[in-house]
Formats: C-alpha cells, sequence, structure tokens
C-alpha cells in the first residue's frame, strides 16, 4: 500500500485539503441572544435565538405578558439563527423565561439562570 507524502512544495498536505477554502476568521465574536422557556414536566427547555437584544427583550417581554394573562393562549416562536425552525406553545405550559447572551468566541463564560460566582 503506497501513502500519500505530499508534493514537494507542500510535502505533507493531505489530498482531501488541496484547494479547500477557509472563510476568514470575523473580527468581531458572534453573539447570539438566548430566550429559552421552562416547560411543565419537560427537562429540557426550549430555546430560540436573536441576533439583537432589543429583539431577545420584546421576545421576553411577549412571553411575559402571555405568562400573565389569566388565559392560556398558543405562543409561536421562530429562531433567527435557523429560520426554518418554528415551535407552537400552549402558555399554560411555560413555567419559565430567561434570556442570557451567547457568544461563540467564549462559550461557557456566561452560564444561564443565576449564580453567586462571576
Amino acid at each position: 500500500m503506497k501513502r500519500y507524502m505530499g508534493d514537494r512544495k507542500g510535502h505533507g498536505r493531505q489530498p482531501w485539503l488541496l484547494g479547500a477554502k477557509v472563510a476568514p476568521a470575523s473580527p468581531f465574536p458572534v453573539v447570539m441572544f438566548v430566550v429559552e422557556l421552562s416547560l411543565k414536566l419537560s427537562p429540557m427547555p426550549v430555546a430560540v435565538q436573536r441576533k439583537e437584544l432589543s429583539d431577545a427583550q420584546a421576545l421576553y417581554a411577549t412571553v411575559k405578558q402571555a405568562l400573565e394573562s389569566a388565559s392560556p393562549m398558543l405562543l409561536e416562536l421562530s429562531c433567527e439563527k435557523e429560520e426554518s425552525k418554528q415551535i407552537c406553545l400552549l402558555t399554560s405550559e411555560v413555567v419559565a423565561v430567561q434570556i442570557y447572551e451567547k457568544s461563540a468566541m467564549a462559550s461557557g463564560s456566561k452560564r444561564p439562570g443565576f449564580s453567586l460566582d462571576n
């Protein structure tokens, strides 16, 4: 069996990487704001992402207003990161809603919820 050793100019290059295009890194970290809803009897929350903080805060206010209303209603949500994803929830099944920032550069630096650690 013959092993690929590259050519003289690019010795050691992998054949599947030749001609591969890599997108240049953005000078600014990609920041998304996550609006997370906790549901009754469900261990996994439902989360949708917004590109702007003002959009996330508007969605938070909408969900909060729906929770404060006495009659249950349907709440339809879509994600700005993956626009094809949509979900419809009954507001009487929502227990809590929260907003947190999700940064691609510093994953795990800001945890959702409240904690004593900074």
